[in-house]
């Protein structure tokens, strides 16, 4: 990636970090962290390993990528797995600092890996990437109001919400199989051509690049078609990422209540992440994750502050790996070089 484009990255990124350091009450923040004491790390330290699972389902789909073009155009540069972690940390440091979520960290994506393995399918291999990571949201949503409904009892009111959710998370599941059977490059780009203030960027994007539109979704088409033991080990990958990042609620709620079920904190993960997905747009969903977790906690029987206390921490979490994921973004020389 030009150095330009790589400092404009680290630059937006920086100040809207700034921003959201600035709105928190460091007096709350102190003694947030003196109550959670040493779980606070080991909080830190699960996030290395979730990682982990997001950069190897990310690999697996490369590779795939690559290897279904390799007769007509080898890739131009190996990809070590190593530079891709350092990727994948600091693209969703550039999520969770943009609003609407992806579009920082997928056009970063697609420009670090570009020169490896060429543009197309560096695009091929971000969008499918990302395809799966929001898949496997829907469906871990899914499985959790399922459980929900099974283990929890409803009233008039949960039973609207749960039915609501259960067909929400159906069409988006549905969505995205039709997407892995016929692309979805031009799919998205076409439904940004309606959006207010995006159409006017979006409209000539697509016109000009309409050939590699479709090539994308030929490829993501064909990929899904040839190799599908690679979607099946990505979504697993991600999937398996969902119930392992419940560890991070359970740490935290086991400072209050050392009673704690494993399950009941996939469940406030579930919901809450369900509610802030919905406010995509907020950088960081400042204000969406929190009321999340104080929603889903009351609902399942935890005391208010227990959900304060848990976007507490989560929120501080984010905040150091998003500083981890943009510092990244300005140490990759030796990793360009190799």
């Amino acid at each position: 990636m030009k150095k330009k484009y790589q400092n404009g990255f680290f630059i937006f990124g920086f100040v809207v970090l700034i921003i959201m350091i600035t709105q928190l009450d460091f007096a709350q923040v102190w003694s947030g962290l003196k109550n959670a004491g040493y779980w606070f790390f080991a909080v830190l330290v699960l996030w290395i390993f979730i990682y982990m699972f997001n950069t190897a389902s990310w690999y697996i789909i490369i590779n795939g990528v690559c290897s279904q073009c390799e007769d007509k155009k080898p890739a131009k540069r190996a990809v070590p797995i190593t530079w891709l972690y350092k990727l994948t940390v600091s693209g969703f440091a550039l999520n969770y600092a943009t609003p609407g979520g992806m579009m920082g960290g997928v056009p970063y994506r697609i420009m670090e890996l570009a020169p490896r393995i060429g543009t197309e399918r560096a695009s091929s291999s971000v969008i499918l990437f990302e395809m799966t990571h929001i898949f496997c949201h829907f469906l871990f949503w899914l499985a959790s109001a399922i459980v929900f409904a099974f283990i929890h009892p409803l009233n008039f009111f949960l039973t609207i919400v749960i039915g609501l959710t259960i067909a929400f998370t159906g069409l988006g599941i549905w969505f995205f199989i039709a997407g892995y059977r016929k692309g979805l490059a031009n799919r998205v780009m076409n439904l940004m051509r309606h959006i207010p203030f995006v159409k006017r960027w979006a409209t000539p994007f697509v016109e000009r690049h309409r050939e590699q539109l479709d090539t994308i979704d030929t490829q993501i088409a064909a990929l899904h078609r040839q190799n599908p033991k690679i979607f099946i080990g990505a979504i697993l990958l991600e999937f398996s990422c969902r119930i392992f990042s419940a560890l991070e609620i359970y740490f935290i709620l086991l400072v209050l209540m050392p009673e704690v079920n494993f399950v009941s904190c996939v469940l406030i993960l579930a919901f809450t992440s369900l509610f802030a997905n919905l406010l995509f747009f907020i950088p960081l969903q400042l204000g969406g994750r929190e009321g999340g977790f104080l929603m889903s906690t009351t609902t399942l029987g935890f005391s208010a502050s227990a959900g304060i206390f848990i976007a507490l921490i989560v929120r501080i979490r984010e905040l150091v790996w998003t500083s981890i994921g943009l510092f990244l973004i300005k140490i990759n020389k030796k990793a360009e070089q190799a």
